[in-house]
């Protein structure tokens, strides 16, 4: 990849970049990809309690967001009592490497900070 100054990087980059971001900010959005990449199929229980501190209505406002982006499914179960579940969708597998890459760097970051 060659370096780009700043008055050169087209608008186009810099509306994705930000549409990405915007996509996947928040505390939550990673913790809950990273599950249901890990673990498959989830239920909204099951998600709450492996997203350890998220609220209900945290999670719910996440999965919706998630939904409306194209990066989940929820499917109503007819159990009883009736229970919903989540699943990655094939365009949410894209962003695993992103994922991964910020893992890494995170992990090298606070490795770094504990040694100074």
């Amino acid at each position: 990849m060659t370096a780009i100054k700043n008055d050169q990087v087209p608008t186009e980059t810099i509306l994705a970049l930000r549409d990405a971001l915007e996509l996947l900010s928040g505390k939550w959005k990673f913790c809950i990809l990273h599950h249901l990449h890990t673990k498959g199929e989830m239920r909204f229980k099951d998600l709450q309690e492996k997203a350890q501190g998220i609220s209900p209505k945290v999670l719910s406002n996440e999965l919706q967001a998630l939904e409306d982006n194209l990066f989940i499914t929820r499917t109503v179960n007819k159990t009883k009592p009736i229970t919903v579940s989540y699943q990655l969708t094939p365009h949410a597998q894209e962003s695993y490497p992103v994922l991964t890459s910020l893992i890494e760097f995170g992990l090298k970051h606070r490795a770094k900070i504990k040694n100074k």
